[in-house]
């Protein structure tokens, strides 16, 4: 069967046909090397060349075969090509030893003929190989840049402008031809990448693009910083040319970068653009081959550990979610990516004990990395009880199902808000990480919190609302021209959540290093500069006022906790407090219930015991049906 599926193409047969040629031809030519001075059929030694030749043929042909050299498409033959074909020659060299020896009985055969006739057939199969790729990618590619194609310049000679230079080559139907490179490293101006010249430092991009008469420009620095790329955004505008960059380090999970990647430059491109370093080691440690539960599978941070985690091969994946719509979407978009990856759905509600510990029971998950919560701040002012219900009673539940189904590792995925609350979706993250704390203390699973800022492509974050306020031609709403919030992309918090997981002893909270904290009003001139238009003049700004419950500032790390550091650079970590366990779990208790009665009065007081810094915003909005009897 394996010799059928060869000749099944007549491309293939062509190769197989030219290949049967060269190791003829080069056979015949090792000898004529050898006995050169014996003539144009070296007599002496012409009945050997006629006796062996069959053997040498079949066997080198049944190397290749082996080898697999008719499964590659050589019009995208590299290095690793060249030594597939140098194992098929290594091999056919010695069973045509073999071969010669012990079937034909031949003991006076040249032994040069051994050495000479491998690396002529290496020489020319891999020049036919080549050859090959040579024809598909100048010929081809040079014709199809005569006419039709946009003409493109990268920022950024380095391995990510290589990779989109030698798809747009290989792929001439993408409809773009390279016409050059720019970048600031004096090293490499004047050299060329595959016969393509880096044509100046960034700086020159406007008198270069006029004179290459460039279409588009395409960032391809996926390392940059966010300065540098804010300079080179700078440096595009005054082309007055369409401009697009390739995702950051963090974003790509393969680490390769192609076409289908590229996209518009957003705000997300200037706030953060480092590279997320992580610990492959320690995480495949406690992830691959084990099973991992993630809560709220279908949001927008809890889809992306899904996505983060596909790299490190766990067992099976369980997508834990209420959310039917949100979870079928992350399950199909994980079943399209990774097939064979193994991938539960459940449909459930943490604050359903029953539901929730009978999915723990049958799954028996290792991992559980719990971002299921209420998040929206005004929403949770208006809604005070549903924030403890979820936050916190369904919080306790997960905990307490994964202390009984002896669970290895808990992440509970905190907030900033968390820090010196003021309203109570983060009071209900607080009393959360305190009763991690205190469940920790009683313990083998190591539990274990992250803390961290607004993710920019969040649901609910300011991203998308000012997005939408810009495609329908209406104000941006900012609440205070003061407010200032940490940011993260959505790809580097799942990246360090992950991480943290790793290193969770218990009850450890960990803060990731979110940088110097952003002006939402800065913020918001960014993103109306980059969709074109000019603020203020195009685009205007509304103030509003702040919301129930928010603060100007928010803060990762309280005056009263000690933030160390860890052997990560983006983590910190806050050891555990003293709890009285038992006391702290029956004060919870108490609190589940005046939620559960509609008491918002009676919650505020619970929530001042249990955390002291609590400082509820009075607005008057944090109501309930039964008011605050």
């Amino acid at each position: 069967m394996k010799f059928m599926k060869i000749f099944k193409s007549w491309k293939r047969n062509v190769v197989v046909l030219s290949d049967l040629v060269i190791i003829i031809f080069t056979f015949y030519l090792a000898f004529q090397i050898r006995f050169m001075e014996e003539g144009f059929f070296f007599p002496q030694y012409f009945p050997i060349f006629k006796q062996t030749l069959p053997l040498v043929t079949a066997v080198y042909f049944v190397s290749f075969i082996f080898f697999g050299l008719y499964k590659g498409l050589w019009r995208y033959a590299s290095i690793n090509d060249l030594i597939r074909i140098f194992k098929a020659m290594l091999a056919g060299a010695l069973l045509s030893v073999v071969g010669m020896i012990f079937v034909l009985g031949l003991r006076d055969f040249p032994r040069s003929i051994f050495i000479i006739h491998p690396l002529l057939l290496f020489f020319f199969i891999g020049v036919s190989r080549l050859g090959i790729r040579l024809f598909k990618v100048t010929l081809l590619s040079s014709f199809s840049g005569i006419s039709g194609h946009k003409r493109i310049i990268l920022v950024g000679a380095g391995d990510a402008g290589e990779m989109i230079l030698r798809e747009a080559q290989r792929y001439p139907e993408h409809g773009y031809k390279v016409v050059g490179f720019v970048d600031d490293d004096v090293r490499k101006i004047n050299r060329d990448i595959h016969g393509v010249k880096i044509l100046g430092a960034i700086g020159e991009l406007p008198g270069i693009v006029k004179e290459k008469s460039v279409d588009e420009i395409i960032i391809t620095l996926p390392s940059a910083t966010r300065d540098q790329v804010r300079r080179i955004i700078d440096v595009c505008d005054k082309t007055e040319l369409p401009y697009k960059i390739t995702p950051s380090l963090s974003e790509l999970i393969g680490g390769k970068v192609s076409f289908s990647q590229i996209r518009k430059v957003g705000v997300e491109d200037i706030l953060s653009r480092k590279e997320v370093k992580l610990d492959l080691g320690k995480i495949s440690h406690y992830i691959s081959d084990k099973k991992v539960l993630i809560t709220g599978a279908g949001g927008s941070i809890g889809s992306e550990v899904c996505r983060q985690l596909t790299r490190f091969n766990p067992r099976q994946l369980i997508l834990f979610g209420r959310g039917e719509f949100s979870l079928y979407n992350i399950e199909g978009e994980l079943r399209e990516r990774y097939p064979s990856l193994a991938l539960v759905p459940v449909i459930a509600n943490i604050r359903d004990k029953e539901r929730t510990r009978a999915v723990l029971a049958y799954y028996k998950p290792d991992v559980i990395f719990h971002a299921a919560a209420h998040k929206h701040v005004p929403l949770m002012e208006i809604n005070p009880c549903e924030a403890i219900k979820n936050n916190v009673a369904g919080s306790r539940i997960l905990m307490e199902a994964a202390e009984d189904y002896e669970v290895k590792y808990f992440v509970l995925i905190s907030t900033d808000k968390a820090v010196n609350p003021t309203s109570f979706m983060g009071a209900s993250k607080r009393v959360a990480e305190l009763l991690l704390q205190a469940v920790a203390k009683e313990n083998k699973c190591r539990f274990s919190a992250v803390r961290f800022g607004n993710v920019l492509e969040s649901r609910g974050s300011v991203l998308p609302l000012f997005k939408k306020q810009i495609e329908e031609g209406r104000p941006l709403t900012i609440t205070d021209v003061r407010v200032s919030r940490y940011f993260m992309t959505t790809s580097e918090a799942a990246q360090l959540v992950i991480q943290a997981g790793a290193m969770g002893r218990r009850g450890d909270i960990f803060v990731l290093d979110m940088g110097e904290p952003i002006k939402i009003i800065d913020l918001a001139r960014d993103l109306i500069r980059l969709s074109g238009f000019e603020p203020d003049t195009d685009i205007k700004i509304k103030i509003t006022g702040l919301r129930p419950g928010e603060k100007l500032h928010e803060e990762l790390v309280a005056k009263e906790e000690k933030a160390r550091p860890t052997w990560h650079e983006k983590i910190l970590v806050i050891k555990a407090n003293e709890i009285d366990a038992e006391g702290f779990r029956k004060k919870v208790e108490e609190l589940e219930e005046l939620a559960i009665k509609e008491d918002v009065q009676g919650m505020k007081e619970k929530i001042k015991e249990l955390v002291p810094e609590f400082e509820h915003q009075e607005n008057g909005i944090a109501t309930s049906p039964r008011g605050s009897q």
